[in-house]
């Protein structure tokens, strides 16, 4: 990757000139290009309607889809958006000054939600359940202004990770945010390009691009979440076992139905002792 003036987005001027940034920057850029095409997220043409929040993981997606496109990689169109809740002190002119300064095409929304959360709300209860389906159904309604086809979340490996296990620990199933979705009404997709993206690198790349990051802890809501708990689990054991995140990961695209319970998914029941021996290698090691 080159890094003169006339070969680099705005959104990379004043990038480090380091080699440990460097490396940072073209996993990130191999990775999310890795997640795009395994599950065949670009339609030549399209549009798409990216959801940027200020957060860390929200800028480096930003960056990361203008890398590849820039470059040609990505044959979209790329629309910045930011939904401005309500929430008190949320500074209104950070992202608009940005992005307006790289050069990003973009839309501000303003919808006070947060009222309405706080309404509705139990007191002691978390807000983020009802404030997320609140900007998820304005985020489609800006994406079908805009003539969007999918809206593009950035959402990383460890919140899918941290889904997964709220989900088996609190939610009785098994089930994470997928890379790719269509919404309820059938009319947009749901991306997460950074779906193989290290909470780590994404933190590392903005902080070395000294992006202005918005702290996400506005609402007042996020102490002693579900995901954080889960978050402590996943330290302590990436902590013991460095690496283990990845592993778990991996095991999400490595799902075996017949090794599973849900007669839903395998055909238990048309289970003969004539058909293929489908037993693996750990079912025959806990049986000995």
């Amino acid at each position: 990757m080159l890094d003169t003036p006339e070969d680099i987005h705005p959104l990379f001027q004043g990038a480090p000139a380091t080699t440990e940034f460097r490396k940072l920057r073209k996993r990130l850029v191999r990775e999310t290009r890795e997640a795009i095409e395994q599950y065949s997220m670009v339609e030549r043409g399209a549009r798409w309607l990216v959801c940027l929040s200020g957060g860390k993981d929200s800028y480096t997606l930003l960056a990361i889809l203008h890398e590849l496109k820039w470059r040609g990689l990505l044959p979209v169109d790329l629309l910045a958006c930011n939904l401005d809740q309500g929430q008190p002190g949320f500074p209104a002119t950070v992202l608009p000054e940005f992005l307006d300064r790289m050069g990003v095409p973009h839309r501000i929304e303003y919808q006070d939600t947060y009222s309405i959360v706080v309404d509705k709300v139990p007191a002691g209860r978390t807000y983020c359940a009802l404030c997320s389906r609140l900007r998820r159904g304005n985020l489609y309604r800006i994406a079908r202004e805009e003539g969007c086809s999918a809206v593009v979340l950035g959402h990383h490996r460890d919140d899918i990770l941290e889904t997964f296990f709220m989900n088996l620990f609190h939610g009785g199933r098994l089930a994470t945010m997928p890379p790719k979705l269509v919404n309820e009404e059938g009319d947009l997709f749901l991306y997460r390009p950074l779906a193989h993206v290290a909470e780590a690198d994404c933190d590392r790349f903005a902080r070395a691009m000294n992006y202005p990051i918005i702290p996400c802890d506005l609402c007042g809501s996020q102490d002693g979440l579900q995901r954080q708990q889960v978050k402590q689990i996943l330290d302590g054991w990436e902590k013991n076992s460095p690496g283990r995140r990845q592993v778990m990961f991996r095991a999400l695209m490595n799902a075996r139905p017949s090794h599973l319970l849900d007669p839903k998914l395998f055909d238990f029941a048309g289970l003969t002792t004539g058909s293929r021996n489908d037993t693996d290698s750990s079912e025959i090691s806990a049986l000995r």
